[in-house]
């Protein structure tokens, strides 16, 4: 079932038509993680999750799965009505709902452009959904599962297939996890951890979470999660799921 489940979410990563995998970088990092409530599966939510990846941006994602009873509430209580995604800046006191606004003052405020013109195409949009198609509804149902104490911490890009395997369990789970983004920005990074090895290929990662996880964890491979209740620190979506289970489903 993993390796069928790893092959659909290739699919929606090929969808997103290299989004969400390169990084560019921000003008200027916030002091405090953005805070983003988020369901997995939606093509909206998506295109903003796109955005923090190429914006290089971290981002406290709190999941608002259908049926979800811990941050839907909390989101119409914060903004009048359970529309998703919702953003909120805790740096500059600004919350904002719609795809489109919240990409436009991330690129705005973060990046000091404006955003590129392809995000406000229709296109982008349909791209999103196409992306969505092949993971069959996965990452948009809450389900029972224990609430951690301290929010878990994820090393992922958006674009990535096996992260998104992580993301899905944790949203459906009502799990709110850290996102250390992790996206590639040079040409180093697209080969596989496999492939280095096999190469003897020296790898020096210079995008900032990249070289955090190499002196971490001695190499850098996604998803890898930590999580603070626990201690646990582990690569490889199949375990990191397996663990999951165990420690908060029911």
């Amino acid at each position: 079932m993993h390796s069928l489940d790893v092959a659909r979410s290739l699919a929606s990563t090929l969808a997103q038509q290299g989004r969400g995998i390169a990084t560019h970088g921000a003008a200027h990092q916030p002091a405090e993680p953005l805070e983003l409530y988020d369901m997995e599966g939606c093509p909206f939510c998506r295109l903003v999750r796109e955005a923090l990846t190429d914006l290089d941006l971290d981002v406290l994602t709190y999941p608002c799965p259908k049926g979800g009873d811990r941050y839907r509430p909390l989101v119409e209580k914060l903004g009048g009505k359970q529309l998703f995604p919702y953003l909120m800046d805790p740096n500059t006191g600004v919350a904002l709902y719609e795809s489109a606004d919240i990409i436009d003052y991330l690129y705005r405020e973060y990046g000091n452009r404006p955003a590129p013109t392809g995000w406000r195409l229709r296109a982008r949009t349909a791209a999103s959904m196409a992306a969505s198609v092949p993971r069959a509804g996965h990452g948009l149902r809450a389900r029972d599962a224990e609430v951690p104490e301290q929010a878990l911490i994820l090393y992922s890009f958006e674009g990535s297939p096996f992260a998104r395997l992580v993301r899905e369990r944790l949203c459906e789970m009502q799990i709110p996890y850290l996102v250390r983004q992790c996206g590639r920005d040079q040409w180093q990074d697209w080969v596989l951890p496999p492939v280095r090895n096999a190469l003897d290929m020296e790898y020096l990662p210079t995008q900032r979470h990249r070289q955090e996880l190499m002196a971490r964890a001695g190499r850098v491979a996604v998803p890898y999660l930590i999580d603070p209740n626990s201690g646990e620190e582990l690569f490889e979506s199949e375990r990191i799921l397996a663990y999951l289970e165990q420690r908060y489903g029911h």
